[in-house]
């Protein structure tokens, strides 16, 4: 029998975002996800659990150092967002060389040990791959759902479906698998350019049986913004380049919410 899996007290929804490899936009899409469910109301937290590369002090445009409480952890906020991220612990260029045990430490701590308080949403900004911090957090935390973003690339896709089966062994719900970077419009021609390939995404979540949460475009505000520390869902809905990280957004929530209703009661610890 499995060991139970505890809730975050305060936390409605915990909804892991992964990908099988790294360079597909994850935290490009985290990110925008946690900014557009705040725009359309929620309370929302983002936890960078990428320890590694952690990017979404840069993206969200914050890089602070948080302050303690006790034995407790402020999480940071901008943008309606509260944030928590190695990248405010280790600022800079040094890197993070550490073995399993520290990240599972590190990852209990993110998780238990920070003041969160209400949230409708935690977003949390998984590592590329199917490693460590995946398989802590799984094992001792209750996932509402787990998001997988791809491109359209036969190299991104078949590390795509390992993430996909990873999250099934741990049985962590698929929420669903997101397509990334899928086309450019052309600005002169309005002509769509497929440039990592058409289709691929959608053919393998019907493949694997796991819900298809749509196409994101190639589009270069995406990136503008998310270096900037101005991501592209702050322009709002009605914004072409912000409308479809709404639209998963919703798409996200509504999955989200099914699941929650197919699932029992969870342990809640108090810490």
């Amino acid at each position: 029998m499995d060991a139970p899996k505890a809730s975050v007290p305060g936390v409605k929804n915990f909804i892991t975002i992964g990908s099988g490899k790294g360079g597909v936009g994850k935290t490009t899409v985290s990110v925008n996800v946690a900014l557009a469910l705040a725009g359309m109301g929620n309370k929302v937290g983002l936890l960078d659990a990428d320890v590694y590369g952690p990017n979404v002090p840069r993206m969200m445009g914050i890089n602070e150092a948080p302050m303690g409480s006790g034995d407790r952890i402020r999480p940071l906020e901008n943008h309606g967002v509260k944030l928590m991220s190695m990248g405010f612990l280790n600022p800079g260029d040094k890197p993070v060389i550490w073995r399993g045990p520290m990240l599972h430490s590190v990852m209990q701590q993110f998780v238990r040990n920070v003041e969160w308080g209400e949230l409708d949403y935690l977003i949390v900004d998984l590592p590329p791959g199917t490693g460590d911090v995946s398989l802590s957090l799984a094992q001792t935390t209750a996932i509402t759902g787990a998001v997988v973003v791809t491109t359209p690339s036969d190299v991104a896709l078949e590390d795509a479906r390992k993430a996909v089966h990873m999250f099934r062994q741990l049985r962590v719900e698929m929420l669903g698998l997101v397509e990334n970077m899928s086309y450019l419009i052309a600005p002169q021609s309005g002509e769509r350019i497929d440039v990592f390939g058409q289709g691929g995404g959608k053919q393998t979540a019907q493949q694997m049986q796991v819900p298809f949460l749509g196409e994101l475009p190639l589009v270069p505000a995406v990136r503008i913004g998310g270096d900037a520390g101005s991501p592209v869902t702050l322009r709002g809905e009605s914004d072409p380049a912000a409308n479809p990280f709404f639209e998963l957004a919703r798409t996200i929530a509504s999955r989200a919410a099914e699941a929650s209703a197919r699932k029992g009661p969870s342990l809640s610890v108090e810490d």
